[in-house]
């Protein structure tokens, strides 16, 4: 596979926020320093919660490919992610991601097969394998019947 390229632009506006952007896409994303850290900045995305998002979406976007893929019906996907931020040896690391997903399947006997599946997405997911934190999944699944 040739290599693919995602351009991301960023302009500091003022205090610790920043605005990114992409060539690629329409929207403008707001981000500052996070309010745990000095001077950080209330209800604007911070760059631990887009790497949280990246690791969400990748899972969201691996799952939907190998659901499809594997013929699996179902009604409802949505995940929680939680990020944790941590001192260790006196760096702030992003130590876990905690995926919480939620899948509706149309079959109760399709219940294994839909938790193998979503394993196999966590363990697929481009962003997971990029990263150093650990990830982790506590998979939630329910029956419409």
């Amino acid at each position: 596979m040739e290599p693919h390229y995602f351009n991301v632009n960023l302009s500091w506006i003022s205090d610790r926020k920043g605005e990114m952007s992409s060539p690629e896409l329409d929207d403008v994303i707001e981000v500052a320093t996070p309010p745990p850290f000095p001077k950080g900045i209330d209800g604007v995305w911070s760059p631990e919660h887009l790497l949280t998002a990246a690791v969400n979406s990748c899972f969201m976007t691996t799952f939907l490919a190998v659901a499809e893929n594997s013929k699996l019906d179902f009604e409802l996907f949505d995940c929680k992610a939680k990020g944790i931020l941590e001192q260790v040896e006196g760096k702030f690391l992003m130590t876990e991601v905690i995926l919480e997903p939620t899948l509706v399947i149309n079959k109760e006997t399709d219940k294994d097969r839909a938790e193998r599946i979503l394993q196999k997405s966590e363990a697929a997911c481009l962003i997971s394998n990029s990263i150093k934190s650990k990830v982790s999944m506590i998979a939630n699944i329910q029956f419409l019947n």
